[in-house]
């Protein structure tokens, strides 16, 4: 009885309830979107960092991080191979050779990181295969008779192998693309020209076109008219394992794009074999080796396990490799917490306000209900029920809208283009596929019922101490 009278009273000033229920239902959406678009880009990172560049644990010689001496190799490979595959939840390995040195074309050089990998395996742990940029080759998929290389886009960028011109078919992509014909056309004075880094092209289309224009379109413009040559060659040059320079020239097999830019500026891969001959390394020699786990959540299990059973290693997992990354993924739950906190106590001082004036307008009434017999019990019960039902059928609703537009943006993503560069330089990806746990709806749906319960308290205690003979006579 108590509930229907409470869900009736809910309805009596329906223009009140309906905003009630609208601010509500507009906060909740507004935290749970936020929030799975947050999430998504924390998520995002962590699959990159895990399947791009590092994988769930990596296994080193002691010294090797600290030096990176060529001859601070793993020994007794065999045999940490065999603790890896006896290992529950191991479920691939590979070895690698790390090597750092310098990249060099005839017009720019830069450190690098060489990373000679065993092919086969790699594709069974990373997905950087996957990140080829169409048109520039393969992942050591074409034979040759010269030593290959996969380099990153920014890599390629820095070293001048990427440049930039506008042909005829960079004009048609435009077209294309939906570009307008007023920008097209002030973009004719720059046909054919050739410009050798990112920089220069940017500054040239800055020149010619307007502001607004610039900022729209310059990512367009620049995939139109980004250009390379496949095969390109780069010499890379590092110590052997005798600490002599040596080097060989080597052509680019393929170039793979991320959303990191210093993992793209910085590794470089080759075959082990070609790396091997190259430094004298012998048959079955590496500085790391890697494996990948069934799921992310077996890393913080495996790796203590490891730890013990490899006591002569460096046992790391990603975490522990980028504790920046762990730290804001921890973090994260945390600002999550806050961030919805923040909105329900809004919304609970909304629901106070409503039930507070609905309590003072039914002074009467409610002294009536008292004086015939309603306990204080039941007076409290109802002003309760009636914050519940409104922060209910609001948050409902709220999470209802979230869903919906949460899968719809799943399917394409949210585009962040203009932040693209900050975003990629710290690791982050621009284009964002918001995403949100079960657990997480499930959660909101009880702090909501609870900011409904605690909404309540003032107003239903302001109804418990009215006098029901002075209620009664009051207008």
């Amino acid at each position: 009885m108590i509930t229907e009278i409470a869900w009736k009273n809910v309805w009596r000033n329906k223009s009140r309830s309906l905003i009630v229920i609208t601010a509500v239902a507009i906060g909740v959406f507004a935290g749970v979107f936020s929030i799975a678009a947050m999430n998504s880009s924390i998520v995002q990172r962590i699959d990159a960092a895990v399947n791009e560049e590092l994988s769930h644990i990596q296994i080193n010689n002691k010294d090797f991080r600290s030096s990176s001496d060529i001859q601070n190799i793993i020994r007794d490979y065999p045999s940490l191979i065999t603790v890896l595959d006896s290992t529950p939840g191991v479920i691939n390995t590979t070895g690698r050779i790390v090597i750092r040195g310098i990249a060099s074309t005839a017009s720019k050089s830069t450190g690098v990181e060489i990373n000679g990998i065993d092919v086969e395996k790699e594709k069974r742990i990373f997905t950087l295969k996957d990140k080829l940029i169409p048109g520039t080759g393969s992942f050591f998929g074409a034979p040759t008779k010269f030593n290959s290389v996969f380099v990153g886009e920014k890599l390629a960028k820095e070293l001048n192998i990427i440049r930039y011109t506008l042909t005829q078919d960079a004009f048609l992509k435009l077209e294309s693309e939906g570009i307008p014909s007023a920008v097209i056309t002030k973009l004719e004075s720059l046909r054919d020209q050739k410009f050798p880094t990112d920089k220069k092209f940017s500054v040239a289309v800055e020149n010619i076109l307007a502001s607004s224009e610039k900022n729209k379109f310059i990512y367009k413009i620049k995939e139109a008219a980004w250009s390379y040559r496949e095969g390109s060659k780069i010499i890379l040059s590092f110590l052997d394992i005798n600490n002599n320079q040596t080097g060989a020239a080597f052509r680019v097999c393929g170039i793979f794009r991320t959303n990191n830019d210093m993992f793209e500026s910085l590794s470089v891969f080759v075959p082990v074999n070609e790396l091997r001959s190259l430094t004298g390394m012998t048959e079955g020699s590496y500085h790391r080796v890697i494996a990948k786990l069934e799921n992310n959540d077996l890393t913080d299990k495996i790796t203590p396990t490891l730890r013990e059973s490899l006591p002569g290693f460096e046992v790391l997992s990603w975490k522990e490799i980028q504790p920046d990354l762990a730290m804001l993924a921890d973090m994260m739950q945390q600002i999550y917490g806050i961030f919805m906190g923040i909105i329900l106590a809004a919304l609970a001082f909304g629901i106070v306000n409503t039930m507070l004036m609905a309590v003072l307008e039914r002074t009467r009434e409610i002294g009536m209900l008292a004086a015939i017999g309603m306990n204080r019990r039941k007076i409290f019960s109802m002003i309760m029920l009636e914050s519940v039902f409104l922060s209910i059928v609001g948050g409902i609703i709220g999470m209802i809208i979230s869903g919906a537009v949460i899968a719809s943006t799943a399917k394409h993503g949210i585009n962040l283009v203009k932040y693209s560069e900050g975003m990629e330089a710290i690791g982050y990806s621009a284009h964002l596929f918001p995403t949100i746990g079960v657990q997480f709806f499930i959660t909101t749906t009880i702090l909501i019922v609870l900011t409904g319960i605690l909404s309540s308290i003032y107003p239903a205690r302001k109804a418990l101490k009215l006098n029901p003979v002075e209620a009664i006579r009051g207008e």
